[in-house]
């Protein structure tokens, strides 16, 4: 009995290798339905090639780590420098050696849904991870920069794993722990990719609890950036709890 086309593609879904040898009776295979099948598998092959050299490349970080001895390394984000209200968000991340989470990459150059599928994979396999968390009050009291390095400390000391290394987006940290500063180091490092991750997640849940708080300014899509609907929300209604006062346009609110 002829194999159906649709019991081909399920099957096509569990095979990993261009040179099978189960796909040569199926490159024969005169239906159209099957050759086209056949292009899709290939293409998912491909596409999943390309994302595993992704990983080796953002991998080199680590690798350069674990050859000086370190064993445990962590990778240090932040998110939401931005934003007219709520806090700063950092996440520190240690990942295992082994395990390989695939299409990680800097949280803004990915979708929502994969961003929350790959937050819940980081925690399932993490090894620690640590949030950091700075409020409006202190960023206006010290500055959104001087806030981000906050974050990122006490996210570093929130870990339940003491690091020996440390890999940071952008950054240098007042600890005494070897580190790396990496420029764009959440599109170049796993381990700060997953900071990211996790950060952009944490915060983005947070500004959809605080719109149910403060509703009327969008919230729980904007995540405190000062979109159009925000800043109407600000004339409209003024300034919330959470807003940073020292950030223009929040400024001229100020009674």
């Amino acid at each position: 009995m002829t194999e159906s086309i649709q019991s081909i593609k399920e099957r096509l879904k569990s095979i990993q290798r261009i040179d099978d040898p189960t796909l040569e009776s199926l490159r024969n295979d005169p239906r159209k339905g099957v050759q086209q099948a056949l292009v899709s598998f290939e293409r998912r092959l491909k596409k999943e090639a390309l994302i595993k050299e992704k990983y080796e490349e953002m991998f080199c970080f680590e690798k350069q780590g674990y050859a000086q001895g370190h064993q445990w390394i962590a990778g240090i984000d932040e998110v939401g420098r931005g934003p007219l209200a709520g806090p700063v968000v950092a996440a520190a991340v240690i990942l295992p050696k082994n395990e390989i989470i695939l299409g990680l990459n800097d949280s803004k150059q990915l979708s929502e849904k994969k961003r929350e599928l790959l937050s819940q994979q980081i925690q399932e396999k993490a090894l620690a991870i640590g949030i950091g968390i700075i409020d409006q009050q202190a960023i206006d009291e010290v500055n959104i920069y001087e806030a981000s390095k906050l974050a990122m400390i006490q996210a570093v000391e929130n870990l339940s794993i003491a690091p020996s290394y440390l890999l940071i987006d952008a950054m240098t940290l007042d600890l005494p722990i070897q580190q790396e500063k990496i420029i764009k180091g959440d599109a170049r490092s796993v381990s700060i990719a997953a900071a990211s991750i996790i950060a952009k997640v944490y915060r983005d849940q947070l500004m959809k609890e605080y719109d149910v708080l403060y509703p009327g300014y969008g919230f729980s899509h904007n995540a405190g950036y000062g979109t159009k609907e925000h800043l109407e929300g600000l004339e409209r209604q003024g300034i919330t709890p959470i807003h940073r006062k020292s950030f223009a346009p929040v400024k001229k609110y100020l009674q």
